[in-house]
């Protein structure tokens, strides 16, 4: 029956915000007949709302919840991402590692009309950002080398998807410290990202910038900000074990998507057990 309530509740993962039942049980693989008892529950508890039109979308009492996750992290980074949006005045967000994804824990808006091409509690591939491409070159070697075997996602003309050429930038990211992206994830949109460093040199997440594509060319000039607040969370956050601050990765139940995205979150047999946030926000 737990599974069952979570795959409804991972249909709302992506896509629309509002969903009918017959959506939801497409997407989570389940029975119209199941799916309609178990959403009235939901319903009933405050996990989902039913609009006008007889769609339903995330509840408030569920986003209530949900605040409780990596609170630890986005509270005390939170501070330092204004500091660094009030510096720079360009988009500032906060992401870690999920399966093969980046989730993006917190972010400031800028004024600024750049095409955005996440949100907070949304996910991208990690090849197609600047914070997902960090993440991705501090990883184990296994995991790089697993990731690298996927069919990946082209979002625009420019994503990279050569797997030997992404290696290389990889290596080349791992080398200088930063990542860029040019209009990778978004057409008109691109990025600057360096990493957040836990204990032991491991990486907790990644703080990046979103500028215009004009403002490509310059988008080094932020390095030092960014450094230094990534410094100043990885001195707030040291006191807590990454494992209070970050979550497992689960692929959503009952979606094949999902799973096959979920498929390089797990060691190859005689890997090392997995130290990266994803197995320990």
């Amino acid at each position: 029956m737990t599974s069952k309530v979570l795959a409804i509740l991972a249909a709302f993962e992506t896509g629309p915000n509002a969903l009918s039942l017959s959506d939801i049980a497409a997407r989570s693989d389940l029975p119209l007949s199941t799916v309609h008892r178990l959403v009235g529950e939901l319903e009933e508890w405050g996990a989902l709302n039913r609009d006008p039109g007889g769609d339903y979308r995330v509840g408030m009492r569920l986003w209530e919840l949900g605040q409780h996750a990596g609170r630890q992290m986005r509270e005390r980074a939170r501070p330092i991402l204004q500091d660094l949006f009030g510096v720079t005045q360009e988009t500032t967000h906060l992401a870690i590692r999920s399966g093969p994804d980046v989730l993006y824990v917190d972010r400031i808006y800028s004024s600024k009309r750049v095409p955005r091409a996440a949100r907070v509690g949304g996910r991208l591939p990690l090849h197609v950002s600047a914070v997902g491409k960090v993440l991705l070159a501090y990883e184990e070697p296994w995991f790089r080398d697993t990731y690298l075997l996927r069919d990946l996602e082209s979002l625009t003309p420019a994503t990279r998807v050569n797997p030997a050429r992404l290696r290389a930038e990889l290596e080349q990211i791992a080398r200088q410290g930063y990542a860029v992206t040019e209009q990778e994830a978004r057409v008109g949109s691109c990025s600057i990202a360096v990493p957040v460093f836990h204990r032991e040199g491991r990486v907790g997440a990644g703080l990046g910038l979103v500028v215009a594509a004009a403002q490509a060319p310059s988008m080094t000039r932020y390095l030092p900000a960014l450094r230094g607040a990534a410094a100043e969370i990885e001195r707030v956050t040291a006191p807590f074990a990454l494992s209070t601050i970050l979550s497992t990765f689960r692929p959503a139940a009952g979606t094949a998507g999902r799973r096959a995205a979920g498929a390089a979150a797990e060691p190859p047999p005689g890997a090392p057990a997995q130290t990266h946030p994803a197995s320990t926000e």
